[in-house]
């Protein structure tokens, strides 16, 4: 445990420091995230992943629309529903947030014998609560199994 500890410090902490400049925190690098992964998320769906209360999600996702990061825009058949989309500005800091942390996984898979992306992958999964194994698999998360 205390390896994921120091690991988690690390891969988390160059990411940090940049949302710390926006006054943003890891909140808003999770929503940044799964909005840059999944262009049009509904609202709903990113709570069922974030697994946070709507009203901390509405705090996030108001300062990253108000910053200009992320767009709102209604459903195109449910016009109560609320997708999400990465403006430029939002898709580009999120390349720069996670060029430092994709780098610092590649090094590390790099150096390991050329099977070990596919067992850390069968790892992660396996962390996971079975009940979200299949959000995975939407995400295309598990693509390296």
């Amino acid at each position: 445990m205390g390896l994921f500890f120091f690991a988690y410090r690390d891969f988390t902490g160059d990411a940090d420091a940049l949302l710390e400049q926006q006054g943003f925190g890891r909140a808003h690098h999770r929503v940044l995230y799964f909005v840059n992964l999944r262009p049009g998320m509904p609202v709903a769906d990113l709570l069922d992943i974030l697994k946070i209360t709507k009203q901390s999600l509405a705090r996030v996702l108001r300062q990253l629309i108000d910053n200009g990061y992320i767009e709102q825009k209604t459903g195109h058949t449910d016009r109560r529903q609320r997708l999400l989309y990465a403006t430029d500005k939002g898709r580009a800091f999120f390349a720069r947030l996670s060029a430092t942390q994709a780098s610092r996984i590649e090094a590390a898979i790099g150096i390991l014998p050329p099977n070990s992306r596919k067992l850390i992958t069968r790892f992660l999964v396996e962390m996971v609560e079975p009940a979200d194994r299949s959000v995975l698999d939407r995400l295309s998360l598990t693509t390296d199994l």
